[in-house]
């Protein structure tokens, strides 16, 4: 295994993490213990010494389970990652109710990593209004935590506005070959490296849309490379090329995709890939970009609309069952994660949006197509 120095942490981490968001489940929906428990140990055996949960993940069992596994005489051979849960926060006490809870649900003295999880505008607002800086001040001076740090699901300018507003150690972004320019991506992470934090990936595959369902066309690009490798192995060497980028967490659900990836993690170093390897890459991108069915750019001119319609995200999600080939993965994204009224079918065909759309989008028309794949 390969150890990278996690930012002004100083930690020399795996430069692959365990997810323990996605382990292997029985037909109920339950975390699979026997099978998952082998699969930390095996990681554990293979030199992985980063594991990563929270505390909504597998329906709140993923803690638990895995304060259970590493008590039998585990914990100290690891870093053990877990995340505040934002959304819960109603008030201060909140801050330190979860913290404790989840130090006995993962049967542990102390965290080595504690990142604030998904922070978005809603809940930034809120953690800030409830006293979050304080708080994470007085972790620092906490020996229940050794680093603090975040994870992030929104625009490249609230992650600046984040990065700035405590002296954070390290952040977790969603970051790939495909996502270079959204959330934070490639300038955010450069912005938050240059302070000196250490950068975690999230979402390498892209929950997987990027090596399952491959297109015919992209498979032949990959298939004449010169250098024959899986889309797995490009997705992941091509993180690991960047030398800003410590650590890429993945969830993996299976021993066959751990030892994968652990295989793949062994022969990866840094500025590995050539200029012509990296053409390939981009031309791949470039590939699944031209199967974008709306040309939404997600500048919000859009927005807001007066029927609540979240615009963008819509297209979004609609644009991602066609890339990606995979209509039943988007519509379940987008029955989950939009609102009711923020929905396509809210619209009215007022046409106000699209008088302001830079781009010239018929967006009323367009809508009626997200409806029409997705449904009510």
């Amino acid at each position: 295994m390969k150890y990278r120095r996690l930012g002004k942490t100083g930690e020399n981490v795996s430069i692959l993490g365990f997810g323990c968001m996605r382990f292997p489940v029985k037909e109920d929906g339950k975390i699979e213990r026997k099978e998952s428990a082998e699969m930390i140990n095996y990681a554990i055996e293979n030199g992985v010494n980063y594991f990563d949960t929270a505390y909504p993940y597998h329906h709140e069992e993923s803690e638990p389970f895995l304060g259970e596994i590493l008590n039998n005489g585990l914990r100290n051979k690891i870093f053990l990652a877990t995340k505040y849960p934002s959304w819960l926060t109603k008030k201060y006490d909140d801050f330190y109710y979860y913290f404790e809870e989840q130090l006995k649900r993962l049967k542990t003295d102390h965290f080595d990593f504690y990142l604030i999880h998904a922070i978005n505008k809603g809940f930034w607002k809120n953690l800030k209004e409830n006293g979050l800086i304080k708080f994470l001040q007085n972790l620092k001076e906490d020996k229940r935590v050794k680093h603090i740090g975040f994870s992030f699901h929104d625009d490249l300018e609230l992650y600046k506005e984040v990065v700035d507003s405590f002296d954070w150690e390290f952040s977790q972004i969603m970051y790939n070959y495909y996502d270079t320019n959204f959330q934070a991506g490639q300038e955010g992470l450069k912005y938050a490296h240059d302070k000196g934090m250490g950068i975690v990936i999230m979402e390498p595959l892209r929950g997987g849309k990027l090596v399952n369902n491959v297109p015919n066309d992209i498979k032949d690009v990959w298939n004449k490379a010169e250098n024959k490798r899986t889309p797995v192995e490009w997705a992941l060497k091509w993180l690991w090329n960047d030398p800003r980028i410590s650590l890429v967490l993945s969830g993996m659900s299976s021993m066959e995709q751990l030892k994968e990836n652990i295989e793949i993690a062994n022969e990866a170093e840094v500025n590995e890939l050539s200029n012509e390897e990296l053409n390939i890459i981009n031309k791949v991108k470039v590939m699944y970009e031209s199967k974008i069915q709306v040309p939404c750019t997600d500048c919000k001119y859009c927005m807001p609309c007066p029927s609540g319609v979240n615009i963008p995200v819509c297209f979004s999600q609609y644009n991602n069952a066609f890339i990606f080939n995979d209509k039943e993965g988007a519509k379940e994204a987008y029955t989950q994660f939009i609102k009711d009224e923020n929905k396509a079918f809210n619209c009215i065909q007022c046409r106000i949006c699209e008088e302001k759309c830079p781009q010239h989008i018929v967006i009323s028309e367009e809508l009626k197509k997200v409806v029409h794949l997705f449904g009510k």
